[in-house]
């Protein structure tokens, strides 16, 4: 626990204004965001959270901009997607985080063993997420493309259980489902997605949310406090392992294995000029790859409405 954190206190000077009866509809993913302030003793708000369980961050946009969520994250993808199908959502903070958990992974015994033996086979991947963007990074700098394999679009569950029964000939994944592959399957890396990805990952919120005092104040209130988790989680690997491991159903070693190999610590910052370029550029791979079919400016997708917050400007 944090020392010195009165229950219900609020974190953000600006949250003080937040009126009795306040709620936020939060999305996260197994493992997320919840149990983690919980584990971090940064929980009881004063503010009431309903948490809501997706599997990947484009299901989180879908949700959004049926009117259902108020915060949510996933990768640069989902976004773009969201943002080219009209979603009604915008950016407000960057999550810089790991990407040597997002992996293609083939069978512990697959005559596999590079990129370009890929070509012709059953390859598992979700639509609008990191994995569509990396996968086809990877394909085309040895010459192929989704046209040149058996892509197959599975939500995670689905992926999960095709690549369980030998439905697939690799899966391109993120996350927990990894090491759950390693350990359940002996599931074998077959390339990690490092220098692939930019490690950003994006909160977003709908604009109505942003623009209500009361939701503002509470979302900048979760921000901080996360900034504060996500140090907690930093300096206590072991406890972190041991909160989420029960939860998500993989091995405390296997938890810690993966933290102590992150591509970078895992920290909560600002909307600045690079995160949008980043995500620019993203787009523009998509449209060189035929992903996407038209040219787009992602800079209306962005909102720098808790940049003061989040730079601790906030008066």
């Amino acid at each position: 626990m944090l020392a010195g954190l009165a229950p219900g206190a609020l974190i953000s000077p600006a949250a003080a204004a937040i009126p009795t009866g306040t709620r936020l509809r939060i999305a996260q993913y197994k493992g997320g965001d919840r149990l983690l302030l919980a584990a971090a003793g940064l929980a009881d708000t004063p503010y009431t959270i309903d948490w809501a369980e997706f599997a990947s961050g484009n299901l989180m946009v879908e949700a959004m901009n049926g009117g259902s969520l108020d915060l949510a994250y996933g990768s640069e993808i989902p976004p773009l997607f969201g943002h080219l199908a009209g979603a009604n959502i915008r950016v407000v903070a960057v999550i810089k985080g790991d990407v040597n958990e997002q992996t293609v992974l083939v069978p512990k015994d697959s005559p596999i063993r590079s990129i370009a033996d890929l070509k012709g086979k059953r390859v598992g991947y979700v639509r609008a997420t990191t994995t569509h963007y990396y996968l086809t990074k990877m394909l085309a700098e040895v010459g192929l493309g989704f046209a040149d394999i058996q892509a197959i679009n599975l939500s995670v569950p689905d992926g999960a259980a095709a690549f369980r029964t030998g439905q697939l000939d690799a899966w391109a994944i993120y996350g927990y489902s990894v090491p759950l592959a390693q350990t359940s399957v002996g599931a074998r890396v077959l390339k990690r997605a490092t220098g692939y990805l930019s490690g950003n990952y994006l909160y977003f919120s709908p604009p109505e949310a942003i623009a209500d005092p009361a939701r503002n104040a509470a979302l900048a209130d979760v921000f901080l406090r996360l900034q504060k988790a996500f140090a907690w989680r930093q300096a206590n690997p072991e406890r972190y392992a041991e909160a989420i491991a029960p939860e998500i159903g993989v091995p405390v070693e296997a938890v810690l294995t993966l933290l102590k190999n992150e591509s970078q610590p895992r920290r909560l910052a600002a909307v600045d000029e690079a995160a949008i370029r980043s995500q620019q550029d993203v787009a523009d791979t998509f449209l060189k790859s035929g992903v996407i079919n038209r040219q787009v400016d992602l800079r209306p997708l962005w909102d720098r409405s808790f940049e003061p917050v989040l730079n601790g400007r906030a008066g």
